[in-house]
């Protein structure tokens, strides 16, 4: 029996079979899938194959199906191991604040990095327009014409408000798409717009640390009314990549992977080589500055193999 995966919690899994039944299932063994490991086997978004479980009512899952993509980070819990965080994606929406909690461009980028590698489309969502001073309004601006020249759609919303709700709901029409960002950015007071009988947990920042704290626990996947499919993932403290070499890094940046076979060297990783088209037209201004820092930034972060 094909099933769904809706929610999982680590042990138990919450999913939907094609005849629209909810079931409870777990893992049957160990299932390994070929190259890839992490530690949860089976993600929210996943197909899989059901069979009862003897003498219980619950199902047993057998076999996880191949995925059409997924998106990975590093385990909050051990940096040596990844976690999944969803598969089988149309489409990713990030959301970030510029106050209370504010979310760094190399939060954002960090995420756009592992959705490219992935392959999964993102839009931008800047909620908590009703907070921004003058200050933020600008930097708002900034950030926005920084990258939608790089072609990823910004929207610039308020939830408290309700100004701007209506165009970022319509993205989500027939797609099934990843809700992400820091915890505290407004992501289960979107859902509860979009699906007011769920009623989330939505809670404040917090006062000292000026972060959000988490509300969601576990992945889980909604269905839309219109049609579509949502998941709600726990806020993000930090997106640590997994599996991306200093040399791959770049080809994750559209603008630099527009002319970088334009370098002097093929393995030019747009540092100190001589010849490097990307750091020419950073010089040009042709490529953000601010998005070649955090370049940078995260090839810094990147281990070398064998060191």
């Amino acid at each position: 029996m094909r099933a769904l995966v809706y929610k999982s919690t680590g042990s138990w899994y919450l999913v939907k079979n094609e005849q629209h039944e909810f079931l409870r299932a777990r893992i049957k063994g160990k299932l390994k899938i070929e190259g890839i490991t992490s530690t949860n086997p089976v993600a929210v978004g996943d197909m899989v194959n059901l069979e009862p479980e003897p003498g219980e009512e619950t199902m047993m899952i057998t076999e996880i199906y191949e995925r059409r993509n997924y998106i990975n980070r590093i385990s909050p819990h051990n940096r040596n191991q990844h976690h999944i965080v969803a598969a089988n994606l149309d489409h990713s929406l990030l959301f970030a604040t510029l106050r209370e909690p504010k979310t760094s461009t190399g939060f954002i980028d960090r995420f756009l990095v592992t959705s490219e590698a992935y392959h999964i489309p993102v839009s931008l969502i800047f909620n908590k327009l009703d907070l921004y001073r003058q200050k933020e309004l600008s930097a708002l601006q900034e950030i926005k014409s920084m990258y939608e020249g790089i072609g990823y759609p910004v929207y610039e919303i308020s939830l408290q408000t309700g100004a701007g709700f209506e165009p970022v709901a319509g993205l989500l029409r027939n797609k099934t798409t990843l809700l992400s960002g820091h915890s505290g950015v407004g992501k289960s007071t979107f859902i509860n717009h979009i699906l007011p009988e769920r009623e989330l947990k939505t809670q404040d920042v917090s006062e000292w640390s000026g972060k959000g704290m988490h509300t969601t626990t576990f992945a889980e996947m909604f269905d839309l009314p219109g049609g579509g499919r949502i998941i709600d993932t726990p806020g993000i403290r930090e997106m640590g990549l997994v599996d991306v070499s200093k040399e791959e890094l770049a080809h994750y940046f559209p603008e630099m992977r527009k002319i970088m076979s334009q370098c002097k060297f093929n393995n030019c990783i747009h540092v100190e080589e001589p010849g490097c088209a990307v750091k020419a037209a950073v010089e040009q201004g042709a490529i953000n500055m601010e998005r070649y820092f955090s370049y940078r930034n995260i090839l810094d972060t990147i281990e070398t193999p064998g060191y």
